[in-house]
């Protein structure tokens, strides 16, 4: 089960959403508005930013940022909708 760590605490703050573990196999967390889910983000086989600064350094883990931000560089809002890949993109990077 993923951790969910401060930076992402904070980032969901900011938003106004809240973050818990996720009850949906194979993601990370599930994201919640007004009490109601919203979205399940990040897959649990992977790491997230905070989890290569702690595992492999702020150096690598910037490196890693810049790739995963590189592939995700469409704008996620359509009409007003956050999509799942941008929670996913604001929340863990």
């Amino acid at each position: 089960m993923y951790k969910i760590t401060e930076y992402t605490k904070a980032r969901a703050k900011e938003l106004g959403v809240t973050v818990k573990p996720s009850k949906t196999k194979g993601k990370m967390i599930d994201v919640f508005k007004d009490g109601i889910k919203i979205a399940s983000v990040g897959g649990i086989g992977y790491m997230d930013y905070p989890t290569y600064i702690k595992t492999k350094g702020l150096e690598y883990a910037n490196e890693r940022r810049r790739l995963y931000l590189k592939r995700h560089t469409n704008p996620d809002i359509k009409d007003g909708k956050k999509t799942p890949s941008y929670y996913a993109r604001v929340l863990l990077w």
